[in-house]
């Protein structure tokens, strides 16, 4: 009896200490019974190598959750802040370029041990004898393991990333009857932004990893249930050959995969660790989305299916094929399980993984030979290169808003402050991006002036080559001492220097007065005529509906304007009254929301919105009416002087013209118009009827959409301008303009008005002549003088200033500034640049709810023109979309 309670005791005082605490929690916890549970699994006909894909993917999906979990530390799911934070872990995180690309390549290596995984399950005929729902959970698993893939896709949220998803919710959305929902669904709304990421980001980290988590465990208890269905010649419900326990053979071989699955991965991450390309830039037209290589094949499957056939690419035959995938058990049925004795499934298992494996190559084929898509795929794989190698810049809250601002490190240079306020105010950052690191357009300058000598540097800028004009670069046309500066700011691009806050008022603007006040005139007549229903052809007509005036304001808000041009009288697309005259509302509804592959082709989205605001807009297109020739617009005659005009959001009167200068309006209609007599000419009219105006500006000055028409008169003499008309050229109509149908007499008029259009004439240059920026720099006596000389015969600024706006307003004018508005838009965006109208007497005049839903849901022409993703909380936006409003109604005219 004593031996026996010396034996009960539970610690003993022999023995390791490591012996003593196993057999502490062994008989608390039972663990030794619960390890021979686990590794004395009987594998009939021994262990094999074909057995360590299961363990394999198991390890994958461990390593990706620690890593996962050390990348959530860092990341902040926002569209503001998402890009940041991945750039933070990627350059600045000890080890984080090498976790985020081993978590990376870790999802890749997923999906190829999951294939091989499968058809090894599949060659052995494991599924067979009692095992169909082993297979099923496997099967489900994984559809997990690609969600994980997709999901996790977007969180990065640069360029590529956001496209791809773009591309994939796209296709989400062809599925019949609930496509929409489900595209509004998985994006949050209408279009991708912070919704779309938060929901992408909870999918990727909680919701799939718990369905996986659970249906692992589910997996694994069939798998014990059914028992190892062992080698392909075994009997998969009563087996026959000698068994041997999983562990210690199937451990090792399962530990040596898992291994040389470590080393490949770490290997991967440590020598070619991932990029990160530029920030996600909606409104960028040029980039090319590439999924990953293993959504590739559906990619390429999709390029053969157009118009209502694509639901059969989407939807019937992945649905049979995944529908195949998971009852193979029950279609398979029979007890034969080596390959060469079951052809129909193999081959037809054969057929599916050849083309899939098919349409992958010739994906990135069809990418290789076609040469405008090779070279813009390398374009974009430079840049992608570029932001990856340029210093990290953090996102910090400016003190008016939630806006990303330059952090200044290091001591700032005049010189290089100076040389970065004329890379703005000359819309350099337009093309460029805001710190010269390649944008939408324009290439990364990181290097540029190693590149190229100071003087070719010069020349170049003075003098653009033909890529750069193809590109819409203007001339630089600036002093030698802002040439100096500008060319300071650059060789300090992609460096900690150019962290600094530009220094403006010291260059000399590239564009006039007057094509400033062309493009001004232009954008505020077209957003006069998209929220005014038409009603100046049908007089006497009855007043617009309530409904009519907001489908109005539908009509711009959606982009309608950028191709069916303003009040529907036709551009890029046809003029809409005559089309949709014979339509009912019922047939009119749906070609707006399904567009049929006519309209896809153009370029026509489909309407995304609410049915009320459907009907609205059907309201206001049923105001529309064909244009009427042949009367001179009553907007060629003087418009009215309105005195007290209040700004909206402040408390003071707009100038009156008593208390401006006489002589102002007849000195400001000389600069600011090509020629007196062309407004009264009947040609105009048509010019605007036929939505010329859209692209080639209100006075036909030229726009980032169709070149200058101004002196094409003379370079088309005699009858060569009416037959260029009548016949246009391949580059004309790849541009989208229209085909001209006029008859003879109203379109000759069309041409003489289209020949009248001259090159605007300031009565400066008849007394001073042209200056060079050399001689103005070596003269500064002279050029304060003509400095002078055109103050004097320039419109008088307006009286507005930034002391007058109400707290609100200043608030919005900071967060304008924050977000680096400024840079397309001008200082305060009173004026605009080369890169984008002012927004004072265009954007201004707008009613506060159409300019925050301009501004949050930009038009075809914002997008094509460069407009990036705005994504502000409400109280910043209504701060912005006052300080807008404040802005004068009458200071983009100049």
């Amino acid at each position: 009896m004593e031996n026996d309670k010396k034996t009960d005791n539970p610690i003993k005082p022999s023995g390791s200490a490591h012996g003593r605490l196993f057999r502490w929690l062994d008989r608390r916890a039972d663990i030794d019974k619960l390890m021979k549970e686990s590794l004395n699994e009987p594998v009939p006909g021994g262990a094999r190598l074909a057995y360590v894909f299961g363990s394999g993917l198991l390890f994958i999906f461990i390593s990706q959750i620690i890593t996962g979990i050390c990348l959530a530390l860092y990341y902040v799911p926002s569209a503001e802040t998402a890009h940041t934070s991945v750039a933070y872990i990627t350059k600045q995180v000890a080890a984080g370029a090498f976790l985020r690309s081993l978590h990376y390549y870790g999802s890749s290596a997923m999906i190829i041990v999951l294939v091989l995984h499968f058809l090894q399950t599949f060659l052995y005929g494991s599924y067979k004898g009692r095992r169909e729902l082993l297979w099923i959970s496997g099967a489900t698993l994984s559809l997990f393991v690609l969600g994980m893939g997709f999901t996790g896709y977007l969180l990065p949220w640069d360029q590529k990333a956001y496209f791809a998803t773009a591309v994939g919710t796209n296709i989400v959305g062809e599925v019949p009857l609930i496509g929409n929902w489900l595209t509004r669904l998985l994006r949050g709304g209408d279009t991708i932004g912070t919704l779309t990421l938060s929901r992408f980001y909870v999918a990727h980290v909680f919701l799939i990893p718990a369905m996986i988590f659970g249906f692992i465990a589910a997996h694994i208890f069939l798998f014990r249930k059914a028992g190892a269905a062992g080698p392909m010649n075994e009997d998969p419900v009563e087996p026959k050959m000698p068994a041997e326990y999983f562990y210690p053979k199937q451990v090792i071989m399962d530990m040596a995969f898992s291994l040389l699955l470590m080393a490949g991965l770490g290997f991967l991450a440590y020598f070619h660790p991932v990029g990160l390309g530029p920030i996600a830039n909606p409104a960028d037209t040029h980039f090319l989305p590439r999924p990953e290589w293993y959504y590739l094949p559906m990619f390429e499957w999709l390029k053969f299916w157009e118009g209502p056939k694509v639901v059969l690419a989407v939807v019937v035959i992945p649905g049979l094929l995944a529908a195949g995938f998971f009852l193979l058990p029950f279609l398979d049925r029979g007890f034969e399980r080596r390959p060469w004795r079951r052809p129909i499934p193999v081959l037809a298992v054969a057929i599916v993984m050849v083309g899939i494996v098919y349409l992958g190559v010739r994906s990135e084929m069809d990418d290789r030979n076609d040469p405008t898509t090779a070279a813009q795929i390398k374009l974009q794989e430079q840049q992608e290169k570029a932001y990856t190698a340029a210093p990290f810049q953090p996102y910090i809250e400016s003190p008016g808003g939630t806006g990303p601002s330059a952090l200044p490190t290091g001591p700032v240079s005049p010189l290089v402050a100076q040389g970065r306020g004329i890379f703005q105010e000359h819309g350099c950052s337009g093309c460029h991006g805001d710190v010269g690191l390649g944008g939408v357009v324009g290439p990364n300058l990181t290097g540029i002036t190693t590149k190229f000598p100071e003087a070719q540097l010069m020349d170049l800028l003075h003098h653009p080559n033909a890529a750069m004009l193809a590109g819409k670069m203007p001339a630089v046309d600036v002093s030698a001492d802002d040439m100096k500066a500008l060319l300071a700011y650059l060789a300090v691009i992609g460096t900690p220097a150019a962290n600094v806050q530009a220094s403006f008022g010291t260059s000399s603007p590239s564009t006039s007065s007057a094509g400033r006040a062309q493009v001004a005139s232009g954008v505020a007549s077209e957003a006069t005529a998209a929220v005014a229903p038409n009603t100046s052809s049908a007089p006497g007509s009855p007043a617009p509906s309530a409904a009519a005036n907001a489908g109005a304001q539908a009509y711009l808000e959606h982009g309608c304007i950028g191709c069916h041009g303003p009040a529907g009288s036709g551009g890029r697309a046809p003029a809409l009254a005559s089309i949709i005259a014979s339509l009912s509302d019922a047939q009119l509804a749906n070609l707006i929301t399904h567009p049929n592959a006519k309209m896809i082709k153009g370029g026509m989205p489909p309407f995304f919105g609410p049915p009320d605001q459907l009907n609205n807009l059907l309201a206001y297109l049923r105001t529309l009416h064909p244009p009427v020739h042949g009367v001179a617009p009553a907007a060629s005659a003087a418009p009215p002087v309105q005195s007290a005009v209040r700004y909206p959001d402040m408390g003071v009167a707009a100038p009156t013209a008593s208390e401006t200068n006489a002589s102002e309006p007849a000195q400001s209609a000389q600069v600011a118009t090509s020629s007196p007599e062309a407004p009264a000419m009947p040609g105009r009219q048509y010019f605007q009827d036929l939505g010329c105006v859209a692209c080639h500006g209100p006075n036909g000055q030229g726009t980032h959409f169709a070149p200058s028409l101004l002196n094409v008169g003379t370079k088309f003499p005699g009858d060569k301008l009416p037959y260029l008309l009548h016949h246009m050229t391949p580059k004309m109509r790849a541009a989208g303009m229209p085909q001209i149908m006029l008859p003879d007499a109203q379109f000759n008029q069309l041409v003489d008005y289209v020949r009248s259009l001259k090159p605007v004439t300031h009565s400066l240059a008849s007394h001073s002549g042209p200056t060079s920026p050399s001689s103005a720099a070596s003269s500064p006596s002279r050029q304060a003088n003509s400095t002078a000389t055109a103050a004097s015969s320039a419109p008088a600024a307006p009286r507005w200033q930034v002391s007058q706006l109400s707290p609100l307003a200043l608030q919005g004018r900071k967060i304008f500034q924050a977000n680096r508005c400024q840079t397309c838009h001008g200082v305060d965006g009173l004026h605009g640049t080369v890169a984008a109208p002012p927004l004072a007497g265009t954007a201004s005049l707008l009613p506060a709810d159409s300019l925050e839903s301009l501004l949050r849901h930009h038009t075809t022409r914002m997008q094509q023109g460069g407009m990036p993703l705005t994504n502000m909380n409400p109280p910043d936006m209504r701060a912005l979309v006052t300080y807008i409003r404040s802005m004068p109604a009458n200071d983009g005219a100049q």
